[in-house]
């Protein structure tokens, strides 16, 4: 019976899931965000029946045999396990209102969405693809960061997407980045942050650095509120904050603008 119910973190009340569930995965009273798995977000976005997944078959390596508390190769089989997936972020390309798209989702209960070769390669690949069939790219980002058992492979991908996304942007190929709790780390230091648009969920946390870490380092106290998307919002960070609720129909209006469709 437990399992029927659950705590939200931000109120502290006792909620029926299915509620949640249903409510996409927000509180129903205070409008707390949970964070969703890479493929329901897919499912929540999409048009039902458009899409099919691209590029799921790329599999991380452990090329510097790196071994903390476990060896990498055994953190990567555990959380494969775990998620059934090959890596920290799936792709798709369907619909959305009508209107094709490539949508790539990342996943935070991969290693906490941490990103190595495998999840730059997938960005990459998913820009070339909008680039050649003129599509625009839609990225929704959850992530602590780069993938500290990859090294400097892993911070070579904040180079290899942003040059994907440079093409993307010559061509004049709207790229939608969609930033969600947490985004933080090489990932907000890369493509999280290259939006032609940058969308936020409520109450998410953006940055780089820590707050502790940026507060030794400039001998002040931060704000209330530093690195949570309506702060970001307004000091020009950000495009918009939109609820979790509401963010199908900003995309599909967002999408007829950039691509100058009208609706019929």
């Amino acid at each position: 019976m437990t399992n029927l119910w659950t705590r939200c973190n931000n109120c502290q009340r006792i909620l029926y899931k299915q509620d949640i569930i249903d409510n996409l995965y927000v509180c129903p009273l205070c409008q707390f965000h949970f964070r969703v798995e890479a493929r329901e977000r897919v499912a929540m976005l999409l048009d039902p029946g458009s899409y099919v997944f691209i590029d799921e078959n790329i599999y991380p390596e452990d090329p510097l045999g790196f071994e903390d508390s476990l060896p990498y190769s055994t953190r990567l089989k555990e959380n494969q396990e775990k998620t059934s997936l090959a890596d920290a972020m799936v792709t798709a390309v369907g619909t959305l209102g009508g209107i094709k798209v490539i949508l790539a989702v990342m996943e935070f209960n991969f290693m906490g969405g941490s990103m190595g070769s495998v999840v730059g390669e997938k960005v990459a690949r998913a820009a070339e693809r909008a680039l050649v069939e003129r599509i625009p790219l839609i990225i929704i980002s959850c992530s602590g960061g780069a993938r500290m058992q990859e090294g400097a492979l892993s911070l070579m991908q904040l180079m290899k997407t942003s040059s994907a996304l440079a093409r993307l942007d010559e061509a004049g190929i709207p790229y939608i980045s969609i930033l969600t709790d947490p985004t933080t780390g090489g990932v907000t230091a890369s493509y999280a942050m290259l939006g032609d648009v940058n969308i936020a969920e409520p109450g998410a946390l953006i940055g780089f650095a820590g707050p502790r870490v940026i507060e030794q380092t400039i001998k002040e106290k931060l704000p209330k509120g530093f690195q949570r998307a309506e702060f970001l919002l307004q000091h020009g960070m950000l495009d918009d904050v939109i609820n979790r609720k509401n963010l199908r129909t900003y995309l599909i209006r967002l999408l007829r603008l950039l691509m100058n469709r009208y609706e019929k």
